[in-house]
């Protein structure tokens, strides 16, 4: 597929750069009106799940079939209810899709109960919600992911290869870290401070509540040492999930080296204005040749923001792109 570079800005003319872009849609826009229900599952090892579930409002499913159900992955220290995934499923259940937003270990608001968190690489709790939604007869799978869940959901995807289940349909994401490495060290730019520290501020509470429960694991103290996302993955992400080191977790969790692999119709957005994914470190020239997979480089739009410069019923640009191309047919 080719790569798409869009021309348009999409931003309005007071956004005027990519951390505006980015933080003026987390601070600022509300949404309150997306009918949750949360359901918690039991992973296979005694862990939990919390899934928020939105069910349809449109006809779009056949009598007696369940609409088409899209599956949503967060970002890192995000949850179901960030803007970006709210957005997303309002638009969505307007429009006959049933969602299915999912909370990683540690994210829904009560702390996970083994030792382990979550990470850019944790596919097999991914794994474990497609097949909960296939058991309850989900037979039209939509898999989406915004930032870390951008890399998880590719990863995801690649590693199924040709034995993906059927009813998986496509894939589509948004401002995803395909070089977690390069993006670990774009972070620590002078520029990105204030991301390192907000997101580091949120994990050194869990890190603390997880050395109480589990010192022969984790050792809390450790964290003085953390100034980086590097000193984080390597200290504790690495430690804790059976990864030699923060490059091995990072090597073996990139989904720079899993796309190869994707077997079904695929779309990645990124903007090239996002402070936090350098545009270099995404696999352009590999996509550019890949039969599935399609990356679309838009100018603007920050990282999980693509706030538009005017507003149709209320949806960001993502979320009318998403949309899109869940509901045209593929040409590949």
């Amino acid at each position: 597929m080719p790569l798409v570079h869009t021309n348009t800005p999409i931003a309005p003319f007071w956004l005027p750069n990519g951390h505006f872009q980015s933080i003026y849609p987390a601070l600022f826009r509300k949404i309150n009106d997306v009918p949750y229900q949360r359901e918690r599952i039991t992973t296979p090892d005694q862990d939990f799940l919390d899934l928020d579930w939105a069910v349809s409002e449109g006809g779009k499913a056949a009598v007696g079939k369940k609409a088409p159900l899209v599956i949503l992955s967060h970002g890192l220290e995000g949850n179901s209810t960030r803007q970006y995934v709210l957005g997303m499923v309002r638009l969505l259940i307007r429009h006959g899709y049933d969602c299915l937003a999912w909370n990683y270990r540690s994210c829904s608001g009560e702390m996970n109960q083994q030792a382990r968190f979550y990470h850019s690489g944790a596919t097999d709790d991914l794994d474990l919600v497609v097949q909960y939604a296939l058991n309850k007869g989900y037979d039209e799978l939509y898999l989406m992911g915004f930032s870390l869940g951008g890399n998880l959901t590719l990863k995801y995807a690649g590693e199924q290869e040709k034995f993906i289940n059927p009813a998986i349909q496509k894939v589509v994401v948004f401002s995803v870290p395909m070089d977690l490495l390069a993006c670990s060290r774009a972070i620590e730019k002078r520029e990105n401070r204030i991301y390192l520290q907000r997101f580091l501020r949120t994990l050194k509470p869990k890190v603390e509540q997880k050395g109480l429960h589990f010192p022969e694991h984790i050792d809390a103290s450790q964290y003085q040492l953390v100034k980086s996302f590097y000193d984080f993955d390597h200290i504790f992400t690495a430690t804790i999930h059976g990864f030699e080191s923060a490059d091995d977790y990072y090597a073996r969790s990139s989904a720079k080296n899993y796309v190869q692999d994707i077997t079904i119709p695929t779309l990645i957005v990124n903007a090239l204005n996002d402070p936090l994914i350098p545009p270099d470190s995404l696999p352009q020239q590999l996509i550019a040749d890949h039969p599935n997979v399609w990356l679309e480089l838009t100018p603007d739009g920050g990282h999980c923001g693509f706030r538009p410069a005017q507003l149709t019923d209320g949806a960001y640009w993502s979320e009318w792109r998403a949309l899109k191309f869940l509901q045209e047919e593929p040409v590949f």
